[in-house]
């Protein structure tokens, strides 16, 4: 009597897109709580040099759009380039991609610069940003309009991962552009990423001494 026996792989795959998403979703929370800490920190900031004192509550309701466009947009951005830069560099997982055993590197298996790094995020954001421009264009750039971008721009953003199914080597958009992969390790040499920097700082004290 023959028992089968499932086949764990031993090399890394092309991680799917179901799981790649589920990651973004671990991810997301994260995010979101840094965003969230960012916004309220220039808020607090914002308000104190742009409201002048004595103003009424009805007055003081929002921030300047200048403020809002010019700081905030533009530390928001930099957030999210951060978040994923700091842990592709490190050691190719953030928090959600190491729950599933995901890392990001580069097509010849090295780590992410913080070049490739930007790279692979605007190139994430090349279908949705259009999606966004083509729901502008046919609504109108308004107030009204915002919920009609924002889903259009979250249309574009799961295209990036439905474009795997198709794609014969299992790429999403942003991979192809950014001449990067995302892969399933191994659970048997899954490496956390805690020891993974148990490892570096082991490794660099060894050079030094």
């Amino acid at each position: 009597m023959q028992t089968s026996h499932k086949k764990i792989p031993n090399e890394p795959t092309i991680a799917r897109a179901s799981t790649r998403m589920i990651a973004i979703v671990y991810d997301g929370m994260l995010i979101l709580a840094l965003l969230f800490l960012v916004g309220t920190v220039l808020t607090v900031i914002g308000t104190m040099l742009t409201m002048e004192t004595g103003v009424s509550s009805d007055q003081a309701r929002a921030l300047p759009k200048w403020y809002q466009n010019l700081v905030m947009t533009p530390a928001f951005i930099l957030t999210l380039i951060g978040f994923y830069g700091l842990f592709w560099r490190r050691g190719g997982q953030t928090l959600g991609m190491q729950t599933w055993r995901l890392k990001t590197v580069t097509a010849d298996g090295h780590l992410l610069t913080w070049g490739q790094s930007v790279k692979r995020i605007l190139s994430a954001c090349v279908v949705p940003l259009l999606c966004a421009l083509v729901a502008g264009i046919l609504h109108g750039f308004s107030d009204q309009s915002r919920a009609v971008i924002l889903s259009s721009a979250f249309f574009g953003l799961i295209f990036n991962y439905v474009f795997c199914l198709f794609n014969r080597r299992g790429l999403a958009v942003q991979d192809i552009l950014s001449n990067t992969v995302t892969l399933k390790m191994p659970k048997i040499e899954h490496e956390s990423l805690w020891q993974s920097f148990k490892n570096r700082k082991s490794s660099q004290s060894k050079t030094k001494s």
